[in-house]
């Protein structure tokens, strides 16, 4: 931890990480591809995107470190799944967060389009 990070609530710095690890596209994709699957293999997850299957496995390391899937090992496959709870938990912290961004009244004079 930096001595700049060290001055931020733990909760901005959870709200920090959770935005990095969604920030690539790719990840998105994933979430969005188990989301509508419900569940899958990797390997699967792969043919679905335009990346390798490498890059794939990276990501989905960065999404499960996160908390926001999950893997089970069947034999030489895993079986990733989106975790509920990880989930319903940032999605509450990121409608707090936005919340408090929308009931701010501004005095700034010109309308972000």
């Amino acid at each position: 931890m930096t001595e700049t990070t060290k001055t931020y609530n733990p909760e901005l710095q959870e709200f920090a990480l959770f935005a990095k690890a969604i920030s690539h596209p790719a990840r998105l994709a994933i979430l969005q591809y188990l989301a509508e699957t419900k569940t899958c293999i990797s390997g699967d997850i792969s043919d679905s995107l335009p990346l390798s299957r490498s890059t794939v496995f990276q990501h989905l390391k960065e999404l499960k470190e996160i908390g926001l899937i999950h893997g089970e090992i069947d034999g030489v496959k895993t079986n990733y799944c989106l975790c509920n709870s990880t989930i319903v938990k940032y999605k509450i912290m990121f409608e707090e967060f936005f919340k408090e961004m929308g009931s701010i009244e501004s005095d700034c004079k010109t309308d972000c389009k």
